[in-house]
């Protein structure tokens, strides 16, 4: 008889818990957000994710009615930012910018603790643009036909760089032989600025890189704009064609920032972070910023949508990197 009571009670117990757990966890959510809240940024200050999570804040503030702050976390192809954010509790007051790549490329780059597709979740694209291939003045190439002719006359002569192995950056140089029947060889450097210098200075001839890394190039004369990875031509460079355009479709390809949180977070407060972010980028003041930084707006669509799209740019990746043998080190 003492044993029924007894387990009766702690059965009663347990249930108030329970119910107690359910309705605190919908009051939070209700509730979200009472605190100010952190974006964690997997990048350094005055890059473009950066830039953009900063104007996202500003924006974001007023929606929510709380201080939006930027932490930046730069390193390791963005991991660092990805580390920060699984160290936060998972209320959705720490959210996370970063790269598409640190899911869809970094993972086949270097050997990362975590399956990214299954510790982050995608809430919302930013902003998206594409790569742009640029060669130094030693090749005297005007035109991606110029530059396909002087590695042809230079055979086993020429390097293009990458800002990092296996990454995008890396595997459109890859494509770009296979596709005009080339034998650049690959030099993956780390970070831009190395290789942009080796470029300049002639040790390499040519790079995939972002429209905001390479501009000031171009346009002091130092580099040549050749060709451009989206869809349509670039703000920063109207007169530069899409590949496209040049008859190589395969190398169109698009790198997006997006929006983060991990998949745990209270479905409710997912959706505001969603809809506050979305009502921030309607602002014309980010908007014009971002075309400035030859950025164009991100899409609409919804986390799943985002998710698959992540996974079909790291089956791609992974599919070209396999076809040539690359092994992380």
């Amino acid at each position: 008889m003492i044993k029924n009571y007894t387990l009766r009670r702690n059965l009663a117990l347990a249930s108030s818990l329970l119910l107690l757990g359910l309705c605190f966890g919908t009051a939070s959510a209700q509730t979200y957000p009472d605190k100010p809240i952190r974006i964690v940024v997997g990048g350094p200050a005055g890059g473009a994710a950066d830039v953009t999570a900063r104007l996202l804040a500003e924006k974001m503030s007023p929606v929510l009615g709380q201080p939006v702050l930027v932490d930046n976390k730069p390193g390791a192809g963005g991991l660092l930012g990805i580390q920060e954010l699984l160290k936060s509790p998972r209320d959705g007051y720490t959210l996370m910018v970063n790269i598409s790549g640190v899911v869809s490329e970094v993972p086949h780059a270097i050997k990362v603790p975590f399956d990214p597709f299954k510790v982050l979740q995608p809430q919302v694209e930013m902003a998206r643009g594409g790569l742009v291939l640029v060669t130094n003045t030693q090749t005297g190439a005007q035109s991606l036909d110029g530059l396909i002719k002087y590695v042809k006359a230079n055979k086993d002569k020429v390097s293009f760089a990458s800002y990092s192995a296996g990454t995008v950056s890396h595997t459109l140089g890859l494509e770009l032989n296979k596709a005009a029947g080339l034998d650049m060889v690959h030099a993956g450097y780390k970070g831009s600025p190395p290789a942009l210098q080796d470029l300049i200075g002639g040790s390499v001839q040519a790079m995939f890189d972002g429209a905001g890394n390479v501009l000031p190039h171009v346009k002091s004369g130092k580099l040549k704009a050749l060709a451009v990875t989206s869809p349509q031509r670039m703000s920063l460079f109207p007169d530069v064609p899409t590949f496209a355009e040049l008859g190589y479709k395969d190398l169109t390809e698009i790198v997006s920032l997006m929006l983060f949180t991990t998949p745990d977070v209270p479905a409710p407060v997912q959706a505001k972070v969603r809809d506050a972010a979305m009502k921030a980028l309607q602002d014309t003041k980010l908007r014009e910023t971002f075309n400035n930084l030859g950025l164009a707006m991100g899409t609409a669509a919804t986390p799943d949508e985002l998710m698959t799209g992540l996974r079909a740019a790291s089956d791609k990746q992974g599919s070209m990197l396999k076809s040539v043998g690359f092994k992380i080190e």
